[in-house]
């Protein structure tokens, strides 16, 4: 396969030859990435201390209930949970038992190094100074290669910010995914990374094209969605209507997220991304939703059952259409062998 000018970089579309051809007979198939983070006030200015890791009885139920209905997780992980000892042994009892993947997650105010301001701009890894940026992503491997005995080989940044070196960055550490592309999403007005335009399915990145980016999955739905982001972005730019779209059903953004999605505009974002050709469906949540009263998303124990009967509802779905659950490593392995044949094929 030939490498174009084209530098790998996460905030470029990639080129055509970078996008990955699965093989046929891996089908469309769905994943789970958890981002495995502290517990904080999401409504307060970031902080370095002030945080908790107590989520730990609601995380064991969540992997429980996964690990029953036959999906085995990635639960990007970060600095403050694995550096838990109650969190780490958990958590290594899953990778033991096969029952799940651990890879990194980075929120920079609370790995370290710490040597940057806190702040919402500096919030975002991706546009940090290089070396910082580099050295927070050693600190973070390091440690979960003390609890876990390996180098994580997938990897979330914390608020998508990735940034114009973390390609670079991810494949000399070692990292053979990322899924820190959120697809449809802008954050430039927050100081982050702008994704418009990039793709759902996944593709080659990094200098040598050897970092997989798997994009978080959201769909457009409705009776308009043939016009997708760019009448999305129109509507977003004259205030309300953008709203009144989606409640009137003509145009709505949906990510595959329990968090905030009912689960019918999920079963319809999963079709649309299905008619659309998208053959891996990327779901997340974060980890404290797993336990009351640590996200806006599950407050109550009436709030968590809710929780599990979107799950309930959108695995049914799933194996309606067909759709099974792939782990990380038949992710990659489909990868190479897609790349196999596509450089055979040239």
């Amino acid at each position: 396969m030939s490498i174009s000018s084209h530098d790998g970089g996460l905030l470029l579309p990639p080129d055509p030859q970078d996008m990955i051809a699965l093989p046929p007979a891996f089908g469309t198939r769905f994943m789970l990435f958890v981002d495995t983070e502290e517990e904080f006030d999401w409504d307060q200015p970031f902080q370095r201390t002030g945080h908790g890791v107590t989520a730990l009885e609601g995380m064991a139920r969540g992997q429980r209930y996964f690990a029953a209905a036959g999906v085995k997780p990635v639960y990007v992980t970060d600095y403050p949970v694995i550096d838990s000892d109650a969190a780490a042994d958990m958590m290594g009892r899953w990778l033991a038992d096969g029952a799940a993947d651990i890879g990194a997650h980075l929120h920079p105010w609370v790995n370290p190094p710490h040597v940057e301001a806190v702040s919402a701009r500096n919030s975002y890894v991706g546009f940090l100074p290089e070396q910082t940026e580099r050295a927070k992503l050693e600190a973070l491997c390091r440690r979960i290669a003390d609890r876990f005995g390996t180098r994580p080989i997938a990897y979330r940044a914390g608020r998508y910010g990735v940034g114009p070196n973390s390609a670079r960055l991810l494949e000399d550490a070692g990292f053979r995914l990322d899924s820190s592309v959120r697809s449809r999403f802008d954050y430039s007005r927050q100081f982050g990374p702008d994704f418009l335009g990039l793709p759902q399915n996944p593709y080659w990145t990094g200098p040598a094209r050897a970092l997989m980016e798997l994009p978080l999955s959201t769909a457009f739905t409705g009776l308009m969605r043939g016009a997708g982001e760019r009448l999305y972005n129109a509507t977003r730019a004259l205030g309300p209507l953008a709203g009144a779209m989606a409640r009137s059903r003509l145009l709505s953004r949906v990510p595959l997220t329990p968090e905030g999605i009912p689960v019918a505009d999920a079963i319809a974002a999963i079709d649309a991304l299905i008619e659309e050709g998208v053959r891996v469906l990327n779901f997340s949540f974060h980890s404290p939703t797993l336990e009351p009263g640590h996200t806006p998303y599950v407050r109550t124990e009436h709030d968590r059952t809710a929780f599990y009967a979107w799950w309930d509802a959108v695995l049914a779905h799933l194996a309606r259409r067909g759709v099974r659950a792939a782990t990380l490593d038949q992710l990659l392995d489909a990868a190479q062998e897609g790349r196999r044949h596509s450089c055979q094929a040239a």
